[in-house]
């Protein structure tokens, strides 16, 4: 939305252009006598809506513009007011939105001990995903990323961590935490969007059926785990405290949605198209290349180390 001027503004501006210089002296008597004498009335023109009358003497235009000023008061003020309020929450927005240029420093490194990451870990490019089991844009997001770690053969690694956002899906991330402990993360996870989520998606996220206990254990058996190590894991005060400390991390760089990306720490919100998340997979693996520094110590000694430890939004100067 464009700037508003005032109507009284404009008034001012009108009595300056249109009284610039001053009416010429009558001294001649049959000019006087002329000047006296009433002109013959001119025809009305009819009226033009939206278009200021510019007839009549200078004061009369000032007085035209004060009147439509004065009825029109109420309406400037409020879309004066509009305005501030929309500026005021673009500039929150902003104040939201990651600078573009910062590298953030997402610790996951207990998630990588505790093994849920899929890809070596000599890889230069570490993603991670931050998502929640009842997420359809995670779901969607799964087998891209499964593709581009094959994809790129060795050079990228994905590191899974949880940012848990519909309640019903909590005894799945325990259940991925308690299978990270039987060595098979990985499996459980795609056995868990295909027959845990799918369900639950196909009824429109009305039947949560899938998403419990009794189901859970029955899809990790499937998957080769053994389910009653499982359970008594899902239970353990170490898995919620993992979820707990996932979600902390997180918060540090105001992820609040799923899914969210972070690539050799460049922040990406949302489900992204695989070539665009390509493209900025090869900016980073050439960076990573260009720096001399080994793959497998890239994330510690490059993003860990020297990456900002909080967010940073748009409108903040970079430290």
């Amino acid at each position: 939305m464009t700037k508003l001027i005032s109507l009284a503004r404009l008034a001012a501006l009108a009595a300056l252009a249109a009284c610039g210089h001053a009416q010429p002296a009558v001294n001649h008597p049959a000019a006087a006598a002329h000047a006296a004498a009433p002109a013959p009335a001119a025809a009305k023109p009819e009226a033009d809506h939206g278009k200021i009358d510019r007839g009549g003497t200078c004061e009369q235009q000032l007085a035209r513009l004060q009147d439509a000023y004065d009825r029109n008061a109420e309406a400037v003020e409020f879309l004066n007011r509009v305005y501030a309020q929309q500026k005021e929450q673009q500039a929150a927005r902003e104040r939201e939105q990651p600078a573009d240029d910062a590298v953030f420093a997402v610790d996951v490194t207990s998630d990588i001990q505790a093994g849920q990451v899929d890809g070596p870990a000599s890889a230069p490019v570490t993603i991670i995903k931050a998502f929640d089991f009842a997420c359809p844009y995670c779901q969607r997001m799964a087998p891209v990323l499964t593709t581009l770690v094959k994809e790129y053969n060795g050079k990228i690694r994905v590191v899974y961590t949880n940012m848990l956002v519909h309640p019903p899906a909590k005894l799945a991330h325990l259940a991925s935490c308690a299978a990270a402990k039987q060595g098979k993360y990985k499996e459980f996870k795609d056995a868990f969007w295909d027959k845990g989520f799918g369900p639950y998606a196909a009824s429109g996220g009305q039947s949560t059926a899938s998403l419990e206990e009794a189901s859970i254990l029955a899809i990790a058996k499937g998957a080769g785990l053994n389910s009653a190590r499982l359970k008594t894991d899902m239970a353990s005060p170490e898995c919620e405290k993992r979820i707990d400390a996932d979600m902390a991390e997180l918060a540090k760089f105001h992820v609040d949605s799923t899914p969210t990306f972070f690539v050799n720490g460049k922040h990406i919100a949302g489900a992204v198209d695989k070539d665009e998340l390509k493209r900025i997979i090869d900016e980073q693996l050439k960076l990573a290349e260009q720096s001399g520094v080994p793959g497998a110590e890239y994330y510690q000694k490059v993003v860990l180390a020297k990456g900002e430890k909080k967010f940073r939004s748009k409108v903040d100067p970079k430290p």
